[in-house]
């Protein structure tokens, strides 16, 4: 019988898209998905390592996988992603159970690494210190028939202090706009309606094209790069939504905008991290905007758009930060008028500039700003998803996004600005899939979600709808091959078998 697996996902949705990936290679390689770690033959953990309790959380499952492990010593377990870069040999020390160790910049890897560790009999620890092939030339066993992320780069060139990714996924490098569009679509010759493009700073891509061979005769850092390629996926026939994240206020440019607002597929949501309010703590944290500039970005978008939910994220008890500036941090929540917000009490990341500052706040101080900032957030996000009872939105339905569907009867789903829409299916229930498209009237708001109790006006049956109900995950081979190159692409490569097969 095959042998099978289990991927378990911390962090972010770059972690999330490497975990399609680290499946797809898998599968590739003869594995089976399992349905829980206990009873696979392999579990990979993909971890994260931006919060302080991210080590925790893993030693803890490495830790409940040991009598597993003891019982059954052909179960391999390994472990990658940004923890496992940090800690590197750190972690077959606290658990020498671990059968492999990988890193951000060697997915690829991991099927070699895996047979290398059980013909040896031993642990394998490689980790390297820049990137070997692109995530995205890997295979993938996408996780929605409907939805699905597109890396346009890896890495970032930004040094905030309290941020650890740099050092563990390197400096930026993006994907040559052909090699992103050939993604998107594959994935919507599968079905899938919705892409949203990644990258550390989604709006500073291209900075490292070059001059010979680029499209346009595009210049070295040419700040267009990204509205073009977000009206380039106007151009995409069946691709009905576009979304990215995240971007960084500093290289938010005037053509994004206007890019967003006239391409008809992108979607009037922005999901822009703030950080602070505070235009001190903002210096502090090395962030090379100030208040001033972010919400000027916030009133142009809404001008361009005056739909647009605009969501963000927010750091509470950065070192030094004072009373003052925590005020100033929730002026400008009361003025941007997010529709989310992401809140984070300060996280001591050792290896960030922002762990050995003076003035670390106390737990308590941290915990009470914390606490008024959720109040803050959830009395602005309940008024504004009030004003949106009595109006029409279009859902593209989910899987898992309502937890109490089961019990209400109701189905979820996103509607085009990101918001999260629990429906009553009335007269056609039973007939509604995962992927397919409805619209409603929005009855109630809550601060985080949106009910319609009334029958949907609309139904539309899709072809993610039919992959759906047919239990067809889409899956997508690597999209060419190597890193990007600066000049003109070279001449097109014998085909070639990925990482190790």
């Amino acid at each position: 019988m095959a042998r099978t697996y289990n991927v378990v996902t911390y962090g972010c949705q770059m972690n999330v898209h490497d975990s399609e990936r680290i499946s797809g290679l898998l599968e590739d390689a003869g594995y089976v998905r399992a349905t829980s770690a206990d009873d696979s033959d392999i579990v990979v953990f993909n971890t994260c390592a931006v919060r302080e309790n991210a080590d925790n959380r893993l030693y803890g499952n490495l830790g409940h996988l040991r009598p597993t492990k003891a019982k059954r010593p052909d179960m391999q377990i390994a472990v990658g992603g940004c923890l496992a870069q940090k800690d590197r040999g750190e972690i077959v020390r606290r658990a020498p159970w671990v059968d492999v160790v990988f890193g951000t910049h060697n997915i690829g890897s991991l099927p070699v690494l895996l047979e290398r560790a059980r013909h040896n009999s031993q642990a394998e620890v490689e980790i390297l210190e820049s990137l070997d092939v692109f995530p995205s030339t890997l295979p993938a066993r996408r996780e929605s028939t409907y939805a699905g992320w597109v890396s346009i780069s890896v890495g970032c060139n930004n040094t905030c202090t309290f941020c650890i990714v740099p050092s563990l996924r390197g400096r930026e490098k993006d994907r040559r706009p052909g090699d992103v569009l050939a993604e998107v679509r594959a994935l919507v010759a599968e079905g899938v309606l919705e892409v949203t493009l990644l990258g550390q700073n989604v709006n500073s891509y291209g900075v490292a094209f070059g001059d010979a061979g680029e499209p346009n005769g595009r210049r070295s850092g040419d700040r267009s790069a990204f509205a073009d390629l977000l009206r380039a996926c106007g151009d995409i026939d069946g691709l009905e939504r576009v979304r990215f994240t995240s971007p960084h206020p500093r290289d938010f440019t005037d053509d994004v905008i206007a890019a967003m607002a006239e391409t008809p597929n992108v979607c009037h949501s922005l999901h822009m991290p703030l950080q602070s309010g505070s235009d001190d703590v903002l210096r502090a944290m090395r962030r090379s905007y100030r208040a001033e500039k972010y919400l000027g970005i916030i009133e142009k978008v809404r001008a361009a758009m005056p739909d647009a939910a605009i969501t963000t994220d927010i750091i509470v008890g950065f070192p030094g930060e004072t009373e003052a500036d925590f005020l100033r941090t929730l002026d400008v929540v009361r003025e941007a008028r997010f529709s989310s917000a992401f809140t984070f009490q300060y996280s001591k990341r050792p290896g960030t500039p922002a762990a050995t500052m003076p003035d670390q706040l106390p737990k308590q101080v941290v915990q009470e700003r914390y606490e008024r900032l959720l109040a803050c957030v959830e009395e602005i996000t309940w008024a504004e998803n009030r004003n949106l009872v009595g109006q029409t939105v279009e859902v593209l339905v989910a899987v898992g996004e309502g937890r109490k569907d089961e019990r209400t009867g109701r189905m979820s789903g996103r509607a085009r600005d990101g918001r999260l829409v629990h429906f009553a299916t009335g007269d056609l229930a039973g007939q509604i899939r995962p992927g397919d498209v409805v619209h409603t009237e929005i009855t109630y708001a809550a601060p985080h979600h949106l009910n319609a109790d009334g029958a949907p006006m609309a139904h539309r049956r899709t072809r993610a709808g039919d992959a759906a109900e047919a239990g067809r995950s889409p899956r997508t081979p690597g999209v060419l091959l190597g890193l990007p190159a600066v000049g003109a692409p070279p001449a097109a490569p014998a085909p070639t078998t990925a990482c190790g097969s």
